[in-house]
């Protein structure tokens, strides 16, 4: 089963971390971020990969162009005998990405539609976006997508709280802090979609289309929408403190997330 990656996007929310890259390259530890959700993917048996590319795509490009230099070591020989010789092996070997051009300025919807070609047999694909992780089981989530029959599962997710949590006795006395906890009421879409190919019906070319508006109200109204409970991790890099607290717990050696 192919992986679509949305990587289009301009990443206005977090320019103050770099506003030279685009937002899934913008690095947690050594890595871009897209680097690590496709691992992520990976580490489930999911390495057929579809980047949907917009804004600055040159950079995500050259980084899979150049993949064995701007992960590894190599030697140079200069002069008319050029070459380049690459040392150790790496676990990506293997993988298939497909760059796909969907527009500088298209929102999602129109980039998913665009990449219809890239998966012309497909009956089934998974979709996300280029700034989340989470410790996803995805052989649950394809099964679980399987079995009901639908067009489409999402991955509903407790969102990180914004400040810590306190709880306290009548006192008054805190008896318990959290830093940023999993929120305990709703959910929200953490993205990590499956999708049969008849998504591409409620899909079309205009550059406006958001793919989280009418697409998927439309499927809500015709009872082809699913959604797939997950409690575990989950945090998307939206602003600095995302990023920071992404690159403390990849540093800190507690990436939930990491399953390779």
């Amino acid at each position: 089963m192919k992986v679509v990656i949305l990587c289009g996007g301009r990443g206005t929310r977090i320019r103050d971390v770099a506003d030279n890259i685009p937002k899934p390259m913008v690095p947690v530890g050594e890595f871009p971020i897209l680097w690590h959700i496709m691992k992520s993917y990976a580490g489930g048996g999911y390495t057929d990969f579809v980047l949907c590319l917009g804004y600055q795509q040159q950079a995500i490009k050259d980084f899979f162009l150049n993949y064995e230099a701007h992960t590894g070591d190599f030697t140079l020989t200069l002069g008319a005998d050029k070459a380049v010789e690459y040392h150790g092996a790496h676990d990506e070997e293997g993988w298939k990405v497909t760059l796909a051009d969907t527009g500088l300025d298209a929102l999602t919807g129109a980039r998913v539609k665009r990449v219809a070609r890239y998966l012309e047999g497909d009956e089934n694909f998974m979709l996300t976006y280029g700034d989340g992780l989470g410790d996803i089981d995805y052989e649950a989530l394809v099964d679980f997508h399987r079995s009901h029959g639908r067009i489409l599962t999402v991955t509903g997710v407790r969102p990180p709280g914004r400040f810590g949590e306190l709880a306290g006795d009548e006192s008054g006395l805190v008896t318990e802090f959290n830093e940023k906890p999993q929120a305990t009421g709703g959910r929200i879409s953490g993205g990590f979609f499956v999708c049969r190919r008849e998504l591409f019906d409620y899909l079309d070319d205009r550059q406006d289309l958001v793919f989280e508006q009418e697409p998927l109200r439309a499927l809500v109204g015709d009872g082809q929408m699913m959604v797939y409970r997950h409690d575990g991790f989950w945090q998307c890099m939206d602003t600095y403190r995302d990023y920071r607290l992404l690159n403390g717990l990849w540093e800190g050696g507690e990436a939930a997330w990491k399953n390779w």
